[in-house]
Order: structure tokens, then C-alpha cells, then sequence
């Protein structure tokens, strides 16, 4: 039952990300995915049709150390799962930022705090910044959302807002639903 309503929610928030998102962030890659034991799951995925290249495809799974909705996920898990990440990480698992245990801590902190995260990959092909935010039911973090762009182009100030807002317009919608059941 509890596996039923965890992809009733998903299936829901996918929706919700397909009239939201595309008014709010544009031009660009949006991704959702949910948080499956240690990895992250992207479960849908827009795209602008001159993005900037990504690798992931939906269906696909991506270290919760390395993305921003990874690291959304991870902030928002059990401590167990928390712990078990900052125990197994090795340097080159976390991106650009983070090179150790301990920055992976420090910024799993952050994200709790500021509600977001911003991850940067310095790909020579294509430079990238994502922003992502947690997508919240009525219990928990149920997915996370990111909006992905070039590096040169990515403005903290116009994106995180935008990211912000389409999550929580996302988790207003899902949390709605899930009264209404």
C-alpha cells in the first residue's frame, strides 16, 4: 500500500511539473526525481530543444552526491542514509564543490537550511549550474526538482527563485491531491 501511494504521489507531481515548469523555467533542462535507497531516480525530464547537453535520461539513476537533486534528496533522507553517504564518499563523487566527507556535510546542511541547492559541473563540453529544491507531500520530501543551464548564463538571482516557485506550486498541487484521497 505504502509503495502504491509513494508512485500515486509521483505520478502526480510529474503532472504538476509539466503545467508548472514550463511557465516558470524555460529554455533550458527541468528534471524530477525521487530518492530510490542511495541513488536518485529521474522520473521526468523537459527540455528545451537547444539545451545545453545532459547525460541523463528518464528511468535513469544518478549518485545523490553529484547532482543538485541528489543532494536535495540526500539533505532531506533519514540520517541513516545521510550518514551512510558521507561515510562512503570518495573524492571525485561530489562535483565541483565538494572534495571531501566533510564538504559533503557542510553542504548537505546548507541545502537543509536554504531549502535549495546549487551544483556546478565544470565539463569542458558543456559547463552547467542546476538549481534544485525539494517537492514536499504531506508528510515528506515525496521528489526533487532542478533546473539545469549553462554555466555562463546561470544567474542565482533569476533562477533559484524560479526553481523555488515551481516547487512549491508542484508540492501546493500534490499536497491537495493527496487531501483529497
Amino acid at each position: 500500500m505504502r509503495l502504491h501511494r509513494r508512485m500515486t504521489e509521483i505520478g502526480d507531481a510529474a503532472l504538476a511539473l509539466r503545467e508548472y515548469a514550463c511557465g516558470t523555467i524555460t529554455g533550458q533542462h527541468v528534471l524530477l526525481a525521487v530518492r530510490d535507497n542511495d541513488e536518485a531516480l529521474l522520473v521526468e525530464r523537459l527540455s528545451a530543444h537547444d539545451a545545453v547537453p545532459v547525460r541523463f535520461r528518464v528511468g535513469e539513476r544518478m549518485a545523490l552526491t553529484t547532482t543538485g537533486v541528489g543532494l536535495v534528496l540526500l539533505a532531506n533522507a533519514p540520517v541513516e542514509v545521510q550518514e551512510r553517504a558521507v561515510r562512503d564518499f570518495t573524492p571525485g563523487d561530489g562535483g565541483d564543490a565538494i572534495h571531501t566527507a566533510e564538504d559533503l556535510r557542510r553542504s548537505l546542511a546548507e541545502v537543509r537550511r536554504g531549502d535549495y541547492a546549487v551544483a556546478r559541473r565544470a565539463d569542458p563540453r558543456s559547463p552547467r549550474t542546476t538549481a534544485a529544491a525539494p517537492v514536499r507531500g504531506r508528510e515528506d520530501v515525496v521528489a526533487a526538482l532542478s533546473g539545469v543551464a549553462p554555466t555562463p548564463k546561470f544567474d542565482s538571482a533569476a533562477y533559484v527563485p524560479a526553481v523555488r516557485a515551481t516547487d512549491r506550486a508542484i508540492s501546493r498541487q500534490l499536497q491537495s491531491t493527496e487531501a483529497a484521497r
